[in-house]
């Protein structure tokens, strides 16, 4: 995508994913567009603030805290994306309203416990290796019941579904195969756990988002094609 500015660029991501749904029969507003702002100064997610955007995604603790408490005048929500270790799990507890990459117990039930009295229970997402690629963080398929059944027992979070980020492919059809596999597991999901608020999948990036949207993702995590690349 060519460099616009931050105004632009939203619009021009906002265009495709109207196109997406269309191409697909699903209704434009049945997909929230993350702003993923790793990196990036208070001020960019500003302009993209003024310019509507209210769903940002941080991928480094103490960077979001900082942005967090300069745009403490915005009515952001908070997403965080990035990997957590257990003894940070408290700011993330007590300043985000969404967690997409819990992938272990002990880290879901840190959360539930940290999260403040008063609050509204924090929502999360389990995060998936897909591709069960060495590399990558997220909770094996075979183990994911196990793991969604233990964190839909916590009292202070909310499960809302699933997010992975697949191993790059090149055709859509073949970046369409995961997603595919994702949304199924959340049907699984679904009608294991059916008190669960279950309605999310959070996955598709700036160069697979049409494949993402096409197989049911609810939330797509876009970074470069709304800031450009990363400095």
């Amino acid at each position: 995508m060519r460099k616009g500015s931050i105004p632009e660029n939203l619009n021009s991501v906002a265009e495709r994913i109207v196109t997406a749904c269309r191409s697909c029969d699903r209704r434009a507003d049945s997909v929230t567009l993350l702003a993923v702002s790793k990196t990036r100064p208070a001020e960019d997610l500003r302009v993209a603030y003024d310019a509507g955007q209210r769903h940002f995604g941080e991928n480094y603790l103490q960077e979001a805290l900082d942005k967090q408490e300069a745009l403490a005048d915005c009515d952001i929500i908070w997403h965080f994306i990035g990997p957590l270790q257990s003894n940070k799990t408290r700011d993330v507890a007590v300043h985000f309203h969404w967690m997409h990459t819990v992938e272990r117990l002990k880290i879901a039930r840190r959360l539930s416990e940290q999260r403040p009295t008063g609050m509204p229970p924090l929502n999360v997402c389990l995060q998936v290796n897909i591709d069960e690629e060495d590399s990558k963080s997220g909770v094996s398929v075979e183990k994911l019941p196990e793991l969604a059944a233990s964190v839909a027992a916590l009292p202070n979070l909310a499960l809302r579904g699933l997010m992975a980020i697949p191993a790059p492919r090149g055709v859509a059809e073949d970046q369409r195969t995961p997603f595919i596999r994702l949304a199924g597991l959340l049907e699984d999901l679904k009608a294991q756990l059916p008190d669960q608020p279950l309605d999310t999948l959070s996955m598709g990036m700036s160069g697979d988002m049409e494949a993402a949207i096409f197989s049911g993702s609810t939330i797509v995590r876009i970074g470069t094609d709304i800031f450009g690349a990363r400095k």
